[in-house]
C-alpha cells in the first residue's frame, strides 16, 4: 500500500511544511510494503548552486527530509544526529530526480538510515547516510520552552 504524504499546512518545516511560504513544501509517497519513503521531483531553479545544479545543501536537505520520514513505519520521533552526503554527480534543476529513503539498523534510540537521489535513468547523483535519534518530543518542548507545533 502506498500513502501520499502532502505538505501539512500547519507545519513550519522548511523541507516538507506547508506553513512556510518560502520552503519546498515537498510531497512523498509512504510505501508501506517495501518500508521505503519515495519522492519524484523537479527541483527549480530557485534552488540552484552553481548554474543548472542543485545547490549542495539542498541536495542534504532532501536527503534528510526523505530519511527522517522513514520514522512514519514506527512512529517514531526523531532528529537528525549525523548526516553524511556523498555527491556522486550534479543534480540538475529541472529535471525529474527520485529520492528514496529506508532503515538500515536500530540500535536503541539510534536509528540509522539511507537515501539516494536519482536521475530519471536511475542513475544515483547523491547518496546520503543519517544517524536519527529517538526523542520524546513533548519532554524536549517543556526542556526547551517551545509550544506544540504541528506534526512534521
Amino acid at each position: 500500500m502506498t500513502m501520499l504524504l502532502k505538505p501539512n499546512p500547519a507545519n513550519h518545516c522548511f523541507g516538507c511544511g506547508g506553513a512556510n511560504a518560502r520552503g519546498m513544501q515537498l510531497t512523498f509517497e509512504q510505501d508501506d510494503d517495501a518500508k521505503r519513503i519515495r519522492g519524484r521531483f523537479r527541483i527549480s531553479a530557485d534552488y540552484q548552486g552553481g548554474v543548472g545544479f542543485v545547490h549542495g545543501g539542498i541536495v542534504a536537505t532532501l536527503l534528510d527530509e526523505v530519511m527522517a520520514k522513514v520514522s512514519r513505519f514506527r512512529e517514531d520521533h526523531a532528529m537528525t544526529a549525523e548526516l553524511t552526503v556523498e555527491y556522486l554527480k550534479p543534480v540538475p534543476v529541472d529535471g525529474d530526480l527520485v529520492i528514496e529513503g529506508w532503515e538500515v539498523e536500530r540500535n536503541g534510540r539510534s536509528l540509522r538510515r539511507e537515501g539516494e537521489i536519482r536521475d530519471a535513468s536511475g542513475t544515483i547523483l547523491a547518496r546520503g547516510r543519517g544517524r536519527f535519534v529517538q526523542i520524546d518530543r513533548e519532554a524536549l518542548r517543556k526542556k526547551l520552552g517551545v509550544q506544540e507545533q504541528a506534526k512534521h
